[in-house]
Protein backbone atom coordinates (compact mmCIF):
# COMPACT_ATOMS: atom_id res chain seq x y z
CA UNK A 1 0.00 0.00 0.00
CA UNK A 2 2.78 2.42 0.93
CA UNK A 3 4.53 1.70 -2.37
CA UNK A 4 1.41 2.54 -4.40
CA UNK A 5 0.91 5.78 -2.48
CA UNK A 6 4.56 6.80 -2.91
CA UNK A 7 4.60 6.07 -6.64
CA UNK A 8 1.31 7.89 -7.18
CA UNK A 9 2.48 10.79 -5.08
CA UNK A 10 5.81 11.15 -6.88
CA UNK A 11 4.14 11.05 -10.29
CA UNK A 12 1.65 13.66 -9.17
CA UNK A 13 4.35 15.86 -7.67
CA UNK A 14 6.38 15.70 -10.89
CA UNK A 15 3.47 17.21 -12.80
CA UNK A 16 1.78 19.44 -10.25
CA UNK A 17 4.02 19.98 -7.19
CA UNK A 18 2.01 19.87 -3.93
CA UNK A 19 -1.53 19.63 -5.43
CA UNK A 20 -0.22 17.02 -7.82
CA UNK A 21 1.33 15.13 -4.91
CA UNK A 22 -2.02 14.86 -3.14
CA UNK A 23 -3.90 13.92 -6.31
CA UNK A 24 -1.23 11.38 -7.23
CA UNK A 25 -1.39 9.80 -3.78
CA UNK A 26 -5.17 9.56 -4.05
CA UNK A 27 -4.88 7.91 -7.48
CA UNK A 28 -2.34 5.48 -6.03
CA UNK A 29 -4.75 4.54 -3.23
CA UNK A 30 -7.60 4.03 -5.72
CA UNK A 31 -5.38 1.82 -7.89
CA UNK A 32 -4.42 -0.25 -4.86
CA UNK A 33 -8.07 -0.77 -3.89
CA UNK A 34 -8.87 -1.74 -7.48
CA UNK A 35 -6.08 -4.33 -7.51
CA UNK A 36 -7.21 -5.77 -4.17
CA UNK A 37 -10.77 -6.09 -5.48
CA UNK A 38 -9.54 -7.64 -8.73
CA UNK A 39 -7.40 -10.23 -6.94
CA UNK A 40 -10.19 -11.05 -4.47
CA UNK A 41 -12.66 -11.49 -7.34
CA UNK A 42 -10.20 -13.71 -9.19
CA UNK A 43 -9.71 -15.93 -6.13
CA UNK A 44 -13.48 -16.23 -5.68
CA UNK A 45 -13.85 -17.26 -9.33
CA UNK A 46 -11.13 -19.91 -8.96
CA UNK A 47 -12.70 -21.25 -5.76
CA UNK A 48 -16.19 -21.49 -7.27
CA UNK A 49 -14.79 -23.13 -10.40
CA UNK A 50 -12.76 -25.56 -8.29
CA UNK A 51 -15.81 -26.83 -6.40
CA UNK A 52 -18.05 -27.21 -9.47
CA UNK A 53 -15.41 -28.85 -11.67
CA UNK A 54 -14.29 -31.14 -8.83
CA UNK A 55 -17.78 -32.59 -8.41
CA UNK A 56 -18.54 -32.77 -12.15
CA UNK A 57 -15.36 -34.76 -12.81
CA UNK A 58 -16.01 -36.81 -9.67
CA UNK A 59 -19.38 -37.87 -11.09
CA UNK A 60 -17.73 -38.99 -14.33
CA UNK A 61 -15.00 -40.92 -12.52
CA UNK A 62 -17.45 -42.71 -10.25
CA UNK A 63 -19.36 -43.80 -13.36
CA UNK A 64 -16.16 -44.97 -15.12
CA UNK A 65 -16.55 -48.60 -14.01
CA UNK A 66 -20.12 -48.67 -15.34
CA UNK A 67 -22.06 -47.92 -12.18
CA UNK A 68 -22.06 -45.37 -9.39
CA UNK A 69 -21.99 -47.45 -6.21
CA UNK A 70 -23.85 -46.63 -3.02
CA UNK A 71 -20.46 -46.07 -1.33
CA UNK A 72 -19.51 -43.54 -3.99
CA UNK A 73 -22.78 -41.62 -3.58
CA UNK A 74 -22.23 -41.65 0.18
CA UNK A 75 -18.67 -40.44 -0.40
CA UNK A 76 -19.93 -37.48 -2.47
CA UNK A 77 -22.36 -36.56 0.31
CA UNK A 78 -19.52 -36.84 2.82
CA UNK A 79 -17.48 -34.48 0.65
CA UNK A 80 -20.31 -31.92 0.78
CA UNK A 81 -20.05 -31.94 4.57
CA UNK A 82 -16.26 -32.21 4.67
CA UNK A 83 -15.83 -29.18 2.42
CA UNK A 84 -18.34 -27.29 4.59
CA UNK A 85 -20.43 -26.24 1.60
CA UNK A 86 -23.33 -23.89 2.27
CA UNK A 87 -26.77 -24.74 0.87
CA UNK A 88 -26.20 -22.86 -2.38
CA UNK A 89 -22.78 -24.45 -2.92
CA UNK A 90 -24.18 -27.87 -2.03
CA UNK A 91 -26.94 -27.52 -4.61
CA UNK A 92 -24.40 -26.53 -7.29
CA UNK A 93 -22.09 -29.39 -6.28
CA UNK A 94 -24.94 -31.93 -6.53
CA UNK A 95 -25.95 -30.59 -9.92
CA UNK A 96 -22.32 -30.77 -11.08
CA UNK A 97 -21.98 -34.37 -9.82
CA UNK A 98 -25.14 -35.41 -11.69
CA UNK A 99 -23.91 -33.56 -14.80
CA UNK A 100 -20.69 -35.56 -14.63
CA UNK A 101 -22.61 -38.85 -14.49
CA UNK A 102 -24.54 -38.05 -17.68
CA UNK A 103 -23.65 -40.12 -20.79
CA UNK A 104 -22.94 -36.97 -22.84
CA UNK A 105 -20.61 -35.38 -20.26
CA UNK A 106 -17.49 -33.95 -21.94
CA UNK A 107 -14.68 -34.76 -19.50
CA UNK A 108 -11.92 -33.11 -21.51
CA UNK A 109 -13.90 -29.88 -21.92
CA UNK A 110 -14.54 -29.69 -18.16
CA UNK A 111 -10.89 -30.32 -17.36
CA UNK A 112 -9.74 -27.72 -19.88
CA UNK A 113 -12.20 -25.25 -18.36
CA UNK A 114 -10.69 -25.77 -14.92
CA UNK A 115 -7.18 -25.65 -16.36
CA UNK A 116 -8.05 -22.20 -17.75
CA UNK A 117 -9.66 -20.67 -14.65
CA UNK A 118 -6.95 -22.05 -12.33
CA UNK A 119 -4.25 -20.44 -14.43
CA UNK A 120 -2.61 -23.86 -14.74
CA UNK A 121 -1.17 -23.62 -11.22
CA UNK A 122 0.42 -27.05 -10.54
CA UNK A 123 -0.36 -27.06 -6.81
CA UNK A 124 -4.09 -26.52 -7.44
CA UNK A 125 -4.15 -29.07 -10.25
CA UNK A 126 -2.49 -31.68 -8.02
CA UNK A 127 -5.03 -31.02 -5.25
CA UNK A 128 -7.83 -31.36 -7.82
CA UNK A 129 -6.43 -34.75 -8.84
CA UNK A 130 -6.02 -35.79 -5.20
CA UNK A 131 -9.74 -35.23 -4.55
CA UNK A 132 -10.57 -37.44 -7.54
CA UNK A 133 -8.29 -40.26 -6.38
CA UNK A 134 -9.88 -40.14 -2.92
CA UNK A 135 -13.34 -40.24 -4.49
CA UNK A 136 -12.87 -43.28 -6.73
CA UNK A 137 -11.25 -45.21 -3.89
CA UNK A 138 -14.33 -44.73 -1.69
CA UNK A 139 -15.52 -48.30 -2.37
CA UNK A 140 -12.16 -49.69 -1.25
CA UNK A 141 -10.63 -50.31 -4.66
CA UNK A 142 -9.59 -48.33 -7.73
CA UNK A 143 -10.90 -50.23 -10.76
CA UNK A 144 -8.80 -50.37 -13.97
CA UNK A 145 -11.34 -48.17 -15.83
CA UNK A 146 -11.17 -45.60 -13.01
CA UNK A 147 -7.39 -45.68 -13.04
CA UNK A 148 -7.35 -45.08 -16.79
CA UNK A 149 -9.69 -42.11 -16.40
CA UNK A 150 -7.49 -40.72 -13.63
CA UNK A 151 -4.49 -40.98 -15.98
CA UNK A 152 -6.52 -39.23 -18.68
CA UNK A 153 -7.42 -36.51 -16.18
CA UNK A 154 -3.76 -36.00 -15.30
CA UNK A 155 -2.80 -35.75 -18.98
CA UNK A 156 -5.41 -33.08 -19.76
CA UNK A 157 -4.35 -31.11 -16.67
CA UNK A 158 -0.76 -31.34 -17.97
CA UNK A 159 0.39 -33.30 -14.94
CA UNK A 160 2.76 -36.26 -15.26
CA UNK A 161 1.02 -39.63 -15.20
CA UNK A 162 3.24 -40.53 -12.26
CA UNK A 163 1.07 -38.15 -10.20
CA UNK A 164 -1.71 -40.74 -10.27
CA UNK A 165 0.60 -43.47 -8.96
CA UNK A 166 1.92 -41.06 -6.36
CA UNK A 167 -1.57 -40.16 -5.09
CA UNK A 168 -2.72 -43.78 -5.09
CA UNK A 169 0.39 -44.65 -3.08
CA UNK A 170 -0.38 -41.81 -0.70
CA UNK A 171 -3.90 -43.15 -0.22
CA UNK A 172 -2.61 -46.65 0.55
CA UNK A 173 -0.09 -45.12 2.95
CA UNK A 174 -2.85 -43.24 4.72
CA UNK A 175 -4.82 -46.43 5.31
CA UNK A 176 -1.71 -48.28 6.51
CA UNK A 177 -0.65 -45.41 8.77
CA UNK A 178 -4.09 -45.02 10.30
CA UNK A 179 -4.16 -48.74 10.94
CA UNK A 180 -1.23 -48.28 13.29
CA UNK A 181 1.62 -49.24 11.02
CA UNK A 182 3.86 -46.29 11.83
CA UNK A 183 7.58 -46.30 11.06
CA UNK A 184 8.41 -47.97 14.36
CA UNK A 185 6.17 -50.96 13.58
CA UNK A 186 8.08 -52.13 10.53
CA UNK A 187 6.92 -51.83 6.95
CA UNK A 188 5.89 -54.12 4.12
CA UNK A 189 7.63 -53.91 0.77
CA UNK A 190 4.49 -52.27 -0.65
CA UNK A 191 4.52 -49.56 2.03
CA UNK A 192 8.20 -48.82 1.45
CA UNK A 193 7.72 -48.63 -2.34
CA UNK A 194 4.72 -46.37 -1.84
CA UNK A 195 6.69 -44.05 0.41
CA UNK A 196 9.24 -43.47 -2.36
CA UNK A 197 6.39 -42.84 -4.83
CA UNK A 198 4.82 -40.29 -2.49
CA UNK A 199 8.04 -38.27 -2.45
CA UNK A 200 8.52 -38.82 -6.17
CA UNK A 201 12.01 -40.31 -5.81
CA UNK A 202 13.71 -43.58 -6.73
CA UNK A 203 14.78 -46.05 -4.01
CA UNK A 204 18.33 -45.50 -5.32
CA UNK A 205 18.19 -41.77 -4.49
CA UNK A 206 20.69 -40.45 -1.96
CA UNK A 207 19.65 -39.26 1.50
CA UNK A 208 20.29 -35.68 0.39
CA UNK A 209 18.06 -36.10 -2.68
CA UNK A 210 15.29 -37.59 -0.58
CA UNK A 211 15.48 -34.75 1.94
CA UNK A 212 15.37 -32.21 -0.89
CA UNK A 213 12.32 -33.91 -2.43
CA UNK A 214 10.59 -33.97 0.96
CA UNK A 215 11.15 -30.24 1.53
CA UNK A 216 9.96 -29.44 -2.00
CA UNK A 217 6.77 -31.46 -1.53
CA UNK A 218 6.06 -29.85 1.84
CA UNK A 219 6.60 -26.37 0.41
CA UNK A 220 4.40 -26.95 -2.65
CA UNK A 221 1.58 -28.47 -0.59
CA UNK A 222 1.56 -26.03 2.33
CA UNK A 223 -2.14 -25.22 3.04
CA UNK A 224 -1.50 -21.46 3.31
CA UNK A 225 0.30 -21.41 -0.03
CA UNK A 226 -2.53 -23.35 -1.68
CA UNK A 227 -5.13 -20.99 -0.16
CA UNK A 228 -3.26 -18.05 -1.65
CA UNK A 229 -3.52 -19.67 -5.07
CA UNK A 230 -7.28 -20.16 -4.83
CA UNK A 231 -7.89 -23.41 -2.94
CA UNK A 232 -11.18 -23.02 -1.04
CA UNK A 233 -10.64 -22.68 2.70
CA UNK A 234 -13.05 -25.58 3.18
CA UNK A 235 -10.48 -27.87 1.54
CA UNK A 236 -7.68 -26.94 3.93
CA UNK A 237 -8.21 -30.17 5.87
CA UNK A 238 -7.42 -32.25 2.77
CA UNK A 239 -4.30 -30.17 2.14
CA UNK A 240 -3.20 -30.75 5.74
CA UNK A 241 -3.79 -34.48 5.33
CA UNK A 242 -1.55 -34.48 2.29
CA UNK A 243 1.32 -32.85 4.17
CA UNK A 244 0.89 -35.42 6.97
CA UNK A 245 1.14 -38.27 4.45
CA UNK A 246 4.24 -36.70 2.91
CA UNK A 247 5.80 -36.50 6.39
CA UNK A 248 4.78 -40.10 7.09
CA UNK A 249 6.40 -41.30 3.86
CA UNK A 250 9.60 -39.45 4.73
CA UNK A 251 9.63 -40.99 8.22
CA UNK A 252 9.14 -44.49 6.75
CA UNK A 253 12.10 -44.05 4.39
CA UNK A 254 14.34 -42.63 7.12
CA UNK A 255 13.45 -45.48 9.45
CA UNK A 256 14.09 -48.18 6.82
CA UNK A 257 17.42 -46.67 5.82
CA UNK A 258 18.49 -46.30 9.42
CA UNK A 259 17.78 -49.97 10.12
CA UNK A 260 19.60 -51.13 6.99
CA UNK A 261 22.67 -48.95 7.63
Amino acid sequence: MRFALIVGGLLGYAFGKLPGLLIGAAIGALFLNFMKGHLFGKLQKIQAGFVESVFAVMGALCKADGVVSRDEIKMAETMFARFRLNEDQKAKAKAAFNRGKAPDFDLDAELNHFLHISGGQPALLKMFLQVQVSAVAADGVIHPAEHEMLVRTARVLRLPESQVDQLEAMLRGAHAGHAGAGPSHGQTTQQIDDSYKVLGVSPSASDAEIKKAFRKQMSENHPDKLAGKGLPESMREMAEERTREISHAYDVIKDVRKKSA
